[in-house]
């Protein structure tokens, strides 16, 4: 790898009105290298990346590229300079086919009469797909393309470009195990033809297996940047959140109460089939798989999103049809969603608001919202959760990741719920607020309350689940008791082996 350094930012600082979202950071990125870049939510990483692609101008400090001075005023410039980013959520167009994608805002057009070029962007597509050993049709429209692939197409859209720094943001997110390995050997493919990479990954299993060097933001400030052969997982983690983080999985060992939910035989057209399991007090029932197993949807089913359309569902020794979600409600069952931005919340409005929605008869008296009431609830959900916010009145938009996933919690706990269906309750929050869910659902469990928990991350599902059911393409394939529960046993029976 050379040495030589490609971009260095000289003491970067960015304010925003009552926060400094970077403050006096320095960072170097050598040429050729895969760059991590780690911290909590609010540790600067997305403003930072911000500065770098031309979004944001810095209220001080300085950039250099090839040791010049240069000032990215807007994306355009930093494209200029062969600066690209993609991010955890691909940005496409759906009804467009993969060539007019990958040339979005810059088409090729001849000279005479200025006409778009379309043998040649379709004969460019096709030549960039190859040389990243994907076989995509360029002609062909990225409707109904996996995760997986729309990610490899936002890869070969900054190509079109001649990208020398490509930033990648929470890339592997929502991505199955292969998807994510297939994304890494792009990586280095790329990295040996001369590209040089940032990787941002709240998953430290992705640093350690791609990137060369790691850098510490935290509170937006630089902590520190170490070579990721010479630093442990535990270090790692003590550098992002400031203090030790003693335990990521802390399974309190509870006593397995009453069976509260049985479902046997449930359908649901064309999604899943055949599903039968039991979830008992105090117990946390693990659902892995691989994306598109049929996990959310069995998790939607069980809340009355999109009733089953066979099967049968007992909660406390009672058969129920639950056909909506205040059904459900009304039977103790609350659900998180998978995205909580978009299903979980209410962005434009407060935290009191978010929080209060689903309990509002409870604060109601004669048609009249009771506003102490609410906020009492609202100050006491939050202040149980540690959500960081100014106060309840506080726009949930402005609050980091793993707040506003504290948030989508804690208004589900203020309808006092019996069973708690948690899908992918730490996607793309920091370590540390990691611990604190982790925490907060083993102590829920030791109240009594049992916990239906979806999740991709192997290392989660295996350390919080009492009981682990593995699901592929709609169908249970195993059940897996803690005892007998590993990485390899739950990965075999979610690809079917």
């Amino acid at each position: 790898m050379k040495s030589n350094i490609l971009l260095r930012l000289h003491k970067i600082t960015k304010k925003f009105p009552g926060v400094i979202a970077v403050n006096n950071v320095d960072f170097e990125l050598k040429e050729g290298e895969v760059h991590g870049i780690i911290g909590e939510n609010g540790a600067g990483k997305s403003t930072l990346i911000k500065i770098i692609t031309g979004v944001y101008q810095p209220d001080s400090g300085e950039i250099f590229l090839n040791n010049s001075s240069v000032k990215f005023h807007n994306p355009v410039v930093a494209r200029e300079h062969g600066i690209a980013a993609i991010y955890q959520e691909p940005v496409i167009f759906p009804d467009l086919n993969v060539t007019e994608n990958l040339f979005m805002g810059h088409y090729k057009v001849g000279s005479k009469f200025r006409k778009v070029s379309w043998k040649y962007m379709h004969e460019e597509a096709k030549r960039i797909l190859e040389s990243l050993g994907v076989d995509i049709d360029p002609r062909s429209s990225v409707k109904g393309l996996s995760v997986g692939k729309l990610q490899i197409i936002e890869i070969a859209k900054a190509l079109t470009i001649n990208t020398r720094i490509l930033i990648m943001d929470e890339p592997t997110s929502a991505l199955t195990y292969h998807e994510t390995e297939e994304l890494f050997d792009i990586v280095r493919t790329l990295r040996k033809r001369g590209t040089t990479f940032i990787f941002i990954s709240h998953r430290l299993d992705d640093i350690y297996k791609i990137a060369d060097r790691v850098t510490i933001l935290r509170d937006g400030r630089y902590i520190t940047t170490k070579k990721v052969t010479e630093v442990k997982k535990d270090e790692l983690i003590q550098l992002m959140v400031g203090r030790e983080v003693s335990n990521l999985f802390p399974k309190l060992d509870v006593k397995i109460g009453e069976e509260i939910l049985k479902v046997e035989n449930l359908e649901c057209l064309g999604k899943f089939r055949d599903i039968s399991f039991t979830l008992h007090a105090g117990e946390i029932l693990g659902f892995a798989g691989l994306v598109g197993a049929g996990r959310t949807e069995v998790a939607e089913a069980l809340f009355g999103i999109d009733p089953p359309d066979e099967g049968k569902i007992w909660v406390n020794n009672r058969e129920v049809s639950i056909t909506s979600p205040v059904e459900a409600m009304s039977l103790g069952i609350a659900y998180l969603p998978e995205d909580r931005q978009s299903h979980g919340l209410l962005l434009t409005m407060s935290i009191l608001k978010n929080i209060t929605l689903p309990s509002l008869k409870r604060h109601a008296q004669k048609g009249w919202i009771d506003g102490k009431a609410e906020r009492k609830t609202a100050e006491e959900y939050s202040g149980m959760l540690d959500v960081k916010a100014r106060d309840v009145f506080q726009s949930v938009s402005q609050l980091s990741g793993g707040n506003q996933q504290k948030v989508v919690l804690a208004k589900w706990l203020a309808i006092e719920p019996k069973i708690l269906i948690l899908d992918e309750p730490t996607k793309g929050i920091d370590v540390g607020s990691k611990a604190y869910i982790h925490s907060f659902m083993s102590e829920l469990a030791s109240q009594g309350v049992g916990i239906i928990m979806v999740s991709s991350e192997l290392p989660e599902i295996i350390g919080m689940s009492d009981n682990i059911v593995v699901m592929h393409e709609g169908r249970i394939t195993k059940y897996i008791p803690r005892s007998e529960a590993n990485e390899e046993s739950v990965l075999k029976a979610a690809i079917n082996e």
